[in-house]
Formats: C-alpha cells, structure tokens, sequence
C-alpha cells in the first residue's frame, strides 16, 4: 500500500511484544506529504472564526430561516454576518448579567435554527462551554446531563420547555436561568419561579444585557469550548470534552482536502441546515461554513418537509445520514417504476451506460452529458438544483445506494468517517474515485493513522490485507470525558485514540469499516462471532430492512430479529397466494421460511460457516426505533436494550428451534 497516491508511509509497523498485539504502520494523507496544514493566522479559537468573518464579510448573508405568512412558508429571510455578530454580543452581555463567569456551562436544547447558532457563538465569545442538550434522548438524559455537566443557564426551543421542566427538581440545584428561543406562557414562567429559577422570553433576554459591556476574555487554543456528550450504545452518556484547537485544526485539514481535489468552499455556498447540532457532525460543518462567509438556511423542523426546504433554499452542499439517503433511494425508485414501462427502460440504458463511463476514469460531469440533461437531471432539480457535494456520515451508508447517487445526483456523493472524539471529519472518500465506493476513503490531512491487531477475532494489523482496531493520533483529538479520567485512559493511550472500530486498508489507501471491536461474543461450541460483519452481510438480502443478530454462550447457533422490507414482503405473499397485511404475513410461519431461504442464500453466496447462518427469525413490521430505545441518534443498534425488549421473542426462538423435531 506505501506506493499508491493517497497516503503515505510515515512509521513502520511492529511486532507483537510483552502481550501487546501487534501494529500496522502509521499512514497519513498524501495531501499532508509536507507536514500538516498550519492553522489559519490568528484562528486560535471558535470565537475567532466567527470574528474573522464578520470583519472579511459583513454583508454576506450568514444565517436564514423561512418566513411563515398565514401558515404558509414563504422565502427564506437572511441575517448578514454582521446583524449576527451584534445579536451575539447583546447576548453574551445577557448571559453575564446573570452571574455566569468565564469557564460557566450553558446548555442548549432544541432543533437547529438560527438562534441555536448565535447562542453557541455567545458561548465562544466569553469562554463558556457551550453544552448540547441532546434532542433525541429524552428527558433522562437531559437531566443527566444538567447536573453532569453542571449547567447554569440553558437556552430552550419554545416547543422544549415543558419537557425541561421534567428534569426538576433534581437539575435545579445548578440551573439557574431558562431562555426561551420565542415566547415563555405565564404558566411555564410560574413553574419556573416556583422551583426559583429565572425564565426569560428570547426578546426580553436581548434587554438584560442592554448598556452594560462585558469584556471578551482571551481564549487560548487549548481551552474547551464544547462538551459534546455522546448517546453510546451503553451506561450513561460521555462529556466529550473538545477543544478550540480540535475545530481550528479540522477547518485546516478539511480546507487542504477540499483544496487539493479542486472543491474548495467559497462564500456563495450554502448549506441546509437540519441535522441536530448537538452532534459533532453538524456542528463542525457548520463552523467550516462560517469560516468561508457561506451561509446556512434552516429547515422548519419536519422531515415531511425536508425536500420543500430544499427546493427553496437550493443548497450547494448537502450532508446527510444515511437514513435520509436510504429514503431519497427509494422515493427515486417509486417514482421510476410508478413512470411506466418505457420511462423506467430509459432510464436503466442511461444508468448502465454512465456507470460503465464512470468506472472506465470519467468524472461524474464527463460521463455522460446527455443523460444527465434527458434523464438525470430531474433528480438534481429534486435536490434544488445546485447542490455539487453529499456528504454521508455518522453511520455506514450501502454500496448499492451510494453507487446509485454517485450516478443519479449529478454531484459528487462522498462517504465520511469520524467520532465525536475525534472531532467529526477522519477520513472521507475523494471525488471521482469509483474505487472507493463502499470505503470512507483515506484519512483527512491531520491526523496520523495505524491499526492495532486484535488476534482474538483474528484480525491481524500486520498482514497484507491489513485489518485492525482503527487507532488516531492528531490535534483534532478530544481532550478526555469530563469528569472521567478512567474512561479517558481507556481509549487515549499514548496519545493514540482506540476507536473501537475494526478497519481494513484498501489498495488505494481508503479505509473500510468492517465490524466493531466490541461486538463479539462466543457460542456454546467455542466459536467466536462478529456480529457486526455478519449483520452488514445480511443487510445485503433485498428482502429486509434491518436486522439485529443474537447469540451466547450456552446456545450453539444464531437468530435474528428482522424489520422486512414492506414492499418486498407483500409482493411474495402475491406471488405464493399468502393472504394478510403487513402485520400478519410477519406473523406468518411461511414468511418467516421465505425469509430465512434469502438470508441463508446470502450466507452461502458470502461463504460464511456453518454456525454463521442465521437458524430462527422473528419479523418486526415495526423498525427498531429510538422511541423504545433501541436506537442511539446516529442509529446506531443498542444491543443491552433489544436483547432486554425482544428477550421473550428470543427464548422463544431458542425453544422451538432446539425441540427434537425442529
């Protein structure tokens, strides 16, 4: 792999030794041949990010929501960098006012929208650490995360502010002060008072602070801006704690990366903005944004009407998880298959022949300017029209949808990786290489990169196929979870971060995310399981939606509860004359046979083992969700909770499965 373009050998790789597994060489990025990027001069913190801009563009148009008339949604109505900036200060005065010092913690909780922003901007101008209130965690976890993290004063979304009240009286003992982003109802502001806490309307905040004039601390590169805490798939969340340093860094390395492949941002970009800003995802995206003069256009709040935000915003850069691509992927496929037989033949003969242009060198624009004009284009217009990049992370996105985007958008669809301890962007795939469809592609030019071998699952780091533990190194790195310097020291070993990921170098230097360290377990005949692998595996059946893979160590085989796919299901009940909804064909012994005939067709096409093969299914017509916890934010599986949900379906199967006539 040392002689490819795309990354480049800086350590050789060591052998096992006194009980440490083996090591695979550090690699870094091509684009960082010279050394890392330098921070932009005089970019020490958040703050100057925004401040730099505001000075280099204040008339450019920063942040915009839609306005509403008469219930319906109109234009979007922009503020310019500079009527931000002077919001800002107003309410940083505000926040002083209230007794809250240098190194204080505020929290902010609701959707993304223009205040969300010119909150977390008041926080980087007077050094407080601005604290996420997670959206999608509920009320546990908000007031966990009050009285962790020890928040005095929180800004609320108007619609959040009774489920606020639902961490009294436990998060009073630190929470001082409620701001309202809207209104507050005499109701809410006696309940407020009644538990001795100040609750401000967002108007009447911008006045506490009025003729009063807080000097802006220095901020210094290594002080904490953040503490970003994340869902995990057990125990309770992490205070991830993250730098200025960590997002200057990333802006450096992200501008030399979009730079070096001729994609560089500018002011006239625009960007839409939805995805939860309590993530690291967004929120780096968004300081990246800042840092051009670009501006971001807020969406209403509502997936139903995501595609109408869009198609008045007109993005130029749209990021994504991959659920939100998974849905555009199947409302293209509807839409072609609802057009008819000739339109649907069209377009299969304008695919194929693009594609095969594509996979011969061509860049998406060259491949085949004709079918992006008769064919393609409808789907670039369903994206407003001008967007030129999606971006995928947070989760792993299918070959098969993003192979379908790469074709269909007419834009460069690129797939990323990171943590929030990581701050977000590690690697992400380049434009116009097909050969890294299905990879996150090589690391982002700041960071060092190596795998660790973990000989129990047989992974060897070493090895030429070189599959590890992904481990980091670089200044975007978190500084530790706050308040818990045992888990720090758990993954931050000698300034390495363990992801927990397993990796695996391709020969173009692009990383492929292939299991998790951590999920693994053993089965009663001494067998070891990834499970993780084997559930990307069987994500391949058509046939199913998700699956959520189970065994121990007193079973000898696997089962599976399984969310089918709607359509795929009700079509082979048409075909075999099995009568019933949804619900009942799942309940149907004869789907779940149906079922099980595609995974094991699968399981024998990949090769997998014997004791591989899934043996029992149950059929949810109810995908896994966050609503019965069994989904972190970033949709990721919690395994504890659906073993604890689904246990009775699981002893189930095992019985029936292990009767002597089964």
């Amino acid at each position: 792999m040392a002689g490819n373009n795309f990354v480049i050998e800086v350590e050789k790789g060591k052998d096992a030794s006194d009980g440490q597994p083996s090591i695979g060489p550090v690699y870094r990025s091509s684009f960082a041949a010279n050394g890392f990027p330098a921070p932009i001069p005089g970019m020490e913190s958040c703050w100057d990010i925004f401040r730099m801009s505001v000075e280099k563009y204040p008339d450019n148009r920063m942040l915009g929501r839609r306005q509403i008339v008469d219930g319906k949604a109109g234009k979007y109505v922009w503020q310019t960098y500079r009527e931000v900036y002077d919001i800002v200060i107003k309410v940083g005065n505000s926040i002083r006012s209230c007794d809250v010092v240098e190194g204080g913690k505020c929290g902010i909780y609701g959707a993304n929208c223009p205040e969300w922003i010119i909150s977390m901007e008041a926080c980087n101008a007077h050094g407080l650490y601005c604290v996420p209130l997670y959206d999608t965690l509920g009320a546990g976890a908000v007031e966990f995360i009050i009285c962790h993290a020890e928040i005095s004063i929180a800004f609320v979304e108007e619609k959040k502010i009774n489920e606020l009240f639902k961490t009294f009286p436990a998060s009073t003992e630190h929470l001082k002060t409620i701001v309202s982003f809207g209104k507050v109802t005499p109701e809410q502001k006696a309940e407020a008072e009644k538990h001795g806490l100040k609750i401000y309307p967002w108007e009447e905040f911008l006045q506490l602070g009025e003729n009063k004039n807080y000097g802006l601390p220095v901020k210094k590169k290594t002080d904490i801006c953040t503490i970003m805490y994340t869902s995990g798939t057990t125990g309770d969340p992490k205070g991830v704690l993250i730098s200025n340093d960590s997002i200057v860094t990333l802006i450096a390395g992200v501008k030399r990366l979009l730079g070096s492949v001729n994609e560089q941002l500018t002011m006239k970009d625009v960007y839409i903005s939805y995805l939860p800003l309590a993530h690291i995802f967004d929120r780096v995206i968004e300081e990246l944004f800042i840092s051009h003069g670009a501006s971001i256009g807020f969406w209403r709040g509502d997936v139903k009407l995501l595609v109408e935000d869009i198609g008045e915003l007109k993005p130029s850069i749209f990021c994504a998880v991959p659920r939100v691509l998974d849905r555009i992927y199947s409302g293209l496929l509807q839409k072609i298959s609802a057009g008819g037989l000739l339109k649907k033949k069209m377009f299969d003969l304008a695919y194929t022949y693009k594609y095969y242009n594509m996979k011969k060198g061509r860049k998406h624009g060259e491949a085949s300017p004709i079918c992006d004009k008769i064919v393609f284009s409808k789907v670039k217009q369903g994206l407003g029209g001008n967007v030129r990049l999606i971006l995928s992370g947070a989760a792993p996105l299918s070959t098969h949808v993003e192979e379908f985007l790469r074709v269909v958008a007419c834009c460069h669809v690129l797939q990323g990786y990171g943590l929030t301890e990581s701050c977000a962007g590690s690697f992400v795939s380049l434009p116009n290489e097909l050969s890294m469809l299905g990879t996150v592609g090589p690391p982002v030019p700041n960071i060092d990169v190596r795998l660790e071998s973990v000989p129990e699952m047989n992974y060897d780091a070493l090895a030429s196929t070189p599959r590890g533990e992904i481990c980091i190194k670089g200044n975007t790195l978190f500084s530790g979870y706050y308040k818990r310097e045992d888990l720090t020291r758990e993954v931050l070993i000698d300034g390495w971060f363990h992801t927990g990921d397993i990796g695996e170098w391709q020969p173009n230097g692009s990383m492929k995310i292939i299991d998790r360290k951590k999920n693994i377990f053993k089965l009663s005949q001494g067998e070891y399981v990834a499970v993780e692998n084997l559930e990307n595996i069987y994500g391949l059946v058509s046939a199913i939606d998700s699956i959520w893979i189970y065994g121990n160590s007193f079973e000898s085989f696997l089962v599976a509860v399984v969310n089918p796919n709607k359509e795929a299901l009700e079509s082979w009940a048409a075909d075999n004359n099995v009568s019933g909804d949804f619900e009942s064909l799942c309940k149907n012994p004869k789907a779940k046979e149906f079922i099980l005939g595609e995974l094991a067709k699968t399981g024998k096409e990949k090769k997998l083992k014997g004791f591989e093969i899934i043996k029992a299914v149950h059929l949810d017509p109810m995908p896994f969700d966050m609503e019965r916890d069994l989904l972190t934010p970033t949709y990721k599986k919690k395994r504890p909770q659906l073993l604890k949900y689904y246990q009775s379906v699981i002893d189930e199967m095992y019985k029936s499965a292990n009767k002597p006539n089964a």
